[in-house]
């Protein structure tokens, strides 16, 4: 069989076309940035983004028909403070430029030069692919310079790479005053420094705008897009390691932070010279700090947020070796353990979370830490300790806070709490839940709590014999009451202690102890039978990570949806919001709960350790009642 000559030209103007498609295609923006990058925030795709938001239940419950009187009135507020502002001044529709939001955005920052203790500003690069709308974004960009110049702002035009730049320069104030009115602020008895000029670049390549407020890093994303040989983002072997492990499976969109690159800009920080060398404060230094917090072993941190029809995944993973943790990163290196909630935990809890950290090394850790930071820190720890023992030895002197307190502490905190009993800010305050520790001796760990407290505040000696509940001692300790805005003494309901299943219980609800001891009765409807709870988990790895936690968003918000709505009443007490805000939200419009309740579900979150590295990953379903 003969090919025809046409149907092969057709083969060959598609590859070709497909070829120059492929190479048209904005890079990702780790191939654009340049190697100095601080981090950056990136949407690969806005159209599947706003497709993915359109079908989310948060999106679908603001935009309610039952939310609207809310929605509109916060809209409008938005739109008459900030968007028509920025309108008038730019000359242009705020949504003729969201509509332009196509493919790729990435926000960035740059150490530029800059070693965060100059005068050097940091840079900031965006970058935004409008594909298919290339012609939107040209009409746009030259109404944008139109208007600039018949404001009377100095415009020029500079060629970078080949690529004409529109400058446009602007005091400090005036780009402040983008978003709202400039404000100068001095101090007093100084002298007000004058503002800066900042130049801003734009222009369009092909699809793509790029805007950025230093020449240099337009010289390297310029040279990127022309295929240079210019060092970039990329090229780090720690992000490089990072886009492998955390940003595989697209997703919807995700950050990234240079640890290395910060902390050790922020190591470099001379110690202020004007410090008193004779001054009782202890004296800190940045070096010191970061070495003894373990901060300074960061090497990268980064989230990834991946939405899909079953609910949207959250990932957090902060890149530090198990060789290099110290301080307060080798504390929140979790060891994988069951972190699942106990037998006892019943099952309408609205929140839960257990943690399987071990006291006894969290706290050797923190005095390493703090003889880190400053000698003087931790002396004033130790005397502390000392005094609360010499209190104490006097009625027994076989008491050690360090032993009876901080020697008895295991590896499990578990946590949690039901929804209040009423409505009112104190009922909020006063919700029921508890906090239980491991520890091997419970009652020693219940006569240093009581020592402390008593340092604190004076005990009533009628309080000081325990009651007797199920075969288990109930202790009280008296807090000390509360100074209300006013002067007047608020009480505080006391401190509850007791111990039951290895378990030193606390708590200031009454309620929720004697449930807890109880609980082996088993009269408890577990939590841990729920199964939308082991659904859930199996989106984040299970419940072994070392640290695990659930919230009943339903029950959560109905609450959070009467607390609202009273703030709109004349209980005083519920007006937790500034009136600036009065005029931005109105919670007499929030409509009944049940009309949106169906928007609200639970959620789940996890945190633990790898050789590489801390995780935390979060899951929230989709609530089945929009299926």
């Amino acid at each position: 069989m003969t090919k025809s000559p046409l149907r092969g030209a057709a083969v060959m103007a598609a590859l070709f076309c497909t070829a120059t498609l492929l190479s048209a295609a904005v890079p990702p923006a780790e191939n654009l940035l340049p190697a100095d990058t601080l981090g950056f925030f990136t949407v690969p795709d806005c159209n599947a983004l706003r497709a993915a938001s359109k079908v989310s239940p948060q999106l679908m419950f603001w935009n309610d028909p039952a939310m609207k009187p809310f929605h509109d009135k916060f809209m409008n507020k938005l739109s008459e403070q900030y968007t028509a502002p920025l309108e008038k001044e730019l000359g242009l529709k705020v949504d003729d430029f969201a509509d332009l939001l196509q493919g790729q955005f990435t926000l960035a920052l740059t150490l530029n030069g800059s070693n965060l203790h100059d005068d050097i500003p940091p840079g900031f690069v965006l970058l935004l692919d409008t594909t298919t709308k290339s012609d939107q974004l040209k009409t746009n960009l030259a109404a944008l310079t139109k208007k600039m110049t018949d404001d009377g702002r100095t415009i020029r035009t500079e060629k970078i790479r080949g690529i004409p730049f529109t400058v446009v320069t602007l005091s400090t104030n005036e780009l402040a005053g983008i978003f709202g009115p400039p404000k100068n602020v001095s101090e007093i008895g100084k002298e007000q420094k004058p503002t800066q000029p900042v130049d801003i670049y734009f222009a369009q390549v092909d699809s793509l705008l790029i805007a950025a407020n230093s020449s240099k890093i337009l010289d390297a994303v310029a040279a990127h897009l022309s295929g240079g040989s210019v060092p970039a983002l990329v090229d780090d072997p720690v992000f490089a390691a990072d886009k492998v492990s955390q940003f595989r499976d697209a997703p919807t969109y995700y950050g990234w932070f240079n640890g290395k690159l910060f902390f050790n800009q922020l190591a470099s920080m001379p110690e202020d010279s004007d410090s008193d060398p004779g001054a009782m404060t202890p004296k800190f230094s940045a070096a010191k700090i970061l070495g003894a917090t373990g901060l300074g072993g960061i090497k990268s941190a980064s989230f990834a947020v991946r939405e899909a029809r079953e609910g949207s995944t959250a990932s957090f993973h902060i890149s530090v070796p198990a060789s290099e943790r110290n301080g307060l990163i080798k504390i929140l290196a979790l060891s994988a353990k069951d972190s699942s909630p106990p037998a006892f935990v019943p099952a309408d809890v609205m929140k839960f979370s257990r943690i399987r950290l071990d006291g006894k090394q969290a706290w050797d850790e923190l005095l390493k830490m703090a003889g880190g930071i400053s000698p003087q820190v931790l002396g004033m720890i130790n005397g502390g300790i000392d005094t609360a023992n010499a209190t104490a030895q006097q009625k027994d002197p076989s008491f050690d806070l360090r032993k009876n307190l901080f020697g008895n502490l295991g590896d499990d905190i578990v946590s949690y709490g039901k929804a209040p009993g009423g409505d009112t800010a104190e009922d909020m305050k006063n919700a029921p839940g508890i906090v239980l520790i491991a520890t091997p001796n419970p009652d020693q760990m219940i006569q240093a709590v009581k020592v402390v407290a008593g340092m604190v505040s004076p005990q009533d000696p009628a309080a000081a014999t325990p009651r007797d509940y199920h075969g288990h001692k109930i202790y009280s300790i008296g807090l000390r009451p509360q100074r209300a805005p006013g002067g007047k003494s608020i009480p505080q309901p006391p401190l509850l202690l007791s111990s039951a299943s290895g378990y030193l219980a606390i708590t200031t609800d009454e309620g929720s102890l004697e449930e807890f001891l109880r609980s082996g009765d088993g009269n408890v409807k577990p939590l841990r039978e729920n199964p939308a709870l082991g659904d859930a988990a199996a989106h984040i790895g299970g419940m072994n990570a070392g640290l695990f936690s659930y919230s009943n968003a339903r029950d959560a918000m109905r609450i959070s949806f009467r607390q609202m709505k009273n703030a709109a009443t004349s209980d005083p007490a519920m007006k937790m919001l500034p009136p600036a805000m009065h005029d931005w939200v109105d919670f007499s419009l929030l409509p009944d709960y049940d009309t949106v309740s169906k928007y609200f579900y639970i959620s789940v979150f996890s945190a633990g350790a790898t050789d590489d590295g801390l995780n935390v990953k979060a899951f929230n379903p989709r609530p089945p009642q929009l299926d």
